[in-house]
């Protein structure tokens, strides 16, 4: 366990260097790593499994080579192992994906250490690139998306996974959950309430439904579009390489 003065609770700290803010949030996650799937099923009240089905059943009829980034613990790239398929996951944290290693149904995936600024894969290689909850801890995100269209092939598909802006009519209940119960979980669950702390803020930084799209449009992706989930408590955002860029 780590201890809390080793976490920055504070996401867009501008004092706080690239490198530093890198390893910090690694803390975070070699922290949690343990407790970790059991903590989203607590928070989430099991609705994140029903989000990332959902994501797997939208992208079925793509095959070939799939990376999915900032894959942990292993459980969406699970979804996505089938026939005509080879499913990859990417992380930079080492401590997750020995954990998804273990896991029942793991045996079909292969396990690449690397993160969304700096894939470790070659250009135009990937037919469907995946990230859940992931993005939103680049330290770069217009970096992490220009890989992105890097690594996927002309007419490769990318689709992510990740908290947005709720109905406005939610908001107010959502934030009195995130901000009180969430980092009490983090505390009881997992023993790591700060870690948790940064979580929640690190969603709150990220761009919504809207400003999200306009970044993949910017990075040079086509056909993009987005799903709300949950009234937009999360949102599938999807997007093409064109076969120019």
């Amino acid at each position: 366990m780590q201890n809390d003065a080793s976490i920055d609770q504070s996401f867009g700290n501008q004092s706080v260097s690239s490198d530093e803010r890198r390893a910090r949030i690694r803390l975070v996650f070699d922290a949690v790593a343990p407790r970790y799937d059991l903590m989203n099923d607590l928070m989430s009240m099991g609705i994140h499994r029903l989000w990332k089905r959902k994501l797997a059943k939208r992208m079925a009829g793509v095959l070939g080579r799939v990376v999915d980034l900032a894959g942990g613990t292993g459980d969406v790239a699970r979804l996505l192992l089938g026939q005509g398929r080879e499913v990859t996951v990417c992380d930079p944290c080492l401590a997750m994906m020995q954990v998804g290693r273990q896991r029942p149904g793991s045996e079909g995936l292969a396990w690449l250490t690397g993160e969304a600024e700096n894939l470790p894969l070659p250009d135009a290689s990937v037919d469907l690139l995946t990230v859940s909850f992931g993005l939103r801890n680049a330290t770069h995100l217009s970096t992490a998306l220009a890989e992105v269209v890097r690594v996927l092939k002309p007419g490769g598909r990318f689709v992510c996974l990740e908290f947005s802006r709720p109905a406005r009519w939610l908001a107010p209940f959502y934030d009195l959950y995130s901000f009180f119960v969430i980092p009490r979980l983090g505390a009881a669950v997992a023993g790591e309430p700060q870690a948790y702390q940064y979580l929640i803020e690190s969603i709150r930084l990220f761009p919504d439904q809207t400003g999200f799209a306009t970044l993949m449009q910017q990075a040079g992706l086509t056909e993009v579009h987005w799903e709300n989930v949950s009234f937009g408590i999360a949102c599938l955002h999807f997007g093409t390489r064109p076969h120019a860029v």
